[in-house]
């Protein structure tokens, strides 16, 4: 059987659109507040963009440098979703749980990596003179 998903009635247009925006902020503000990665990211972001603006050659280069950083922000902001999802379900140990916590920890992982590879291709040319 299948259902039909549709959208609450009511709200629509600029009105959905702004609560959009606040539930999102508000999901930005608890990330701040309860993920100690989520701050460094944050905060190596404020430095890192402008740096990425700086050091980009082209607009392409400053796109892959801005956009991997904040890609890492929004896969850790995916994971900590998944975990506390998890958490949520209850404290028991269960191979399933274990298995979206460690995938989402992964998922980071890999995002850092291409963060680092990215940066690198583009930096590591100019300095070693490549």
């Amino acid at each position: 059987m299948q259902e039909e998903f549709t959208n609450k009635p009511g709200k629509t247009g600029i009105t959905r659109l702004i609560d959009a925006t606040c539930y999102s902020w508000q999901g930005l503000l608890a990330a701040w507040r309860n993920e100690a990665a989520f701050r460094q990211e944050v905060t190596l972001a404020v430095f890192l963009i402008p740096l990425a603006l700086w050091l980009g050659d082209s607009g392409v280069e400053r796109a892959m440098m801005i956009g991997t950083t904040l890609l890492v922000m929004i896969v850790e902001l995916l994971n900590s979703a998944v975990e506390a999802a998890i958490d949520r379900i209850g404290p028991e140990k269960h191979p399933l749980s274990k298995f979206a916590k460690d995938t989402g920890s992964a998922a980071v992982s890999l995002s850092l990596l291409l963060w680092l590879f990215t940066w690198g291709c583009i930096l590591l040319p100019r300095w070693i003179g490549g």
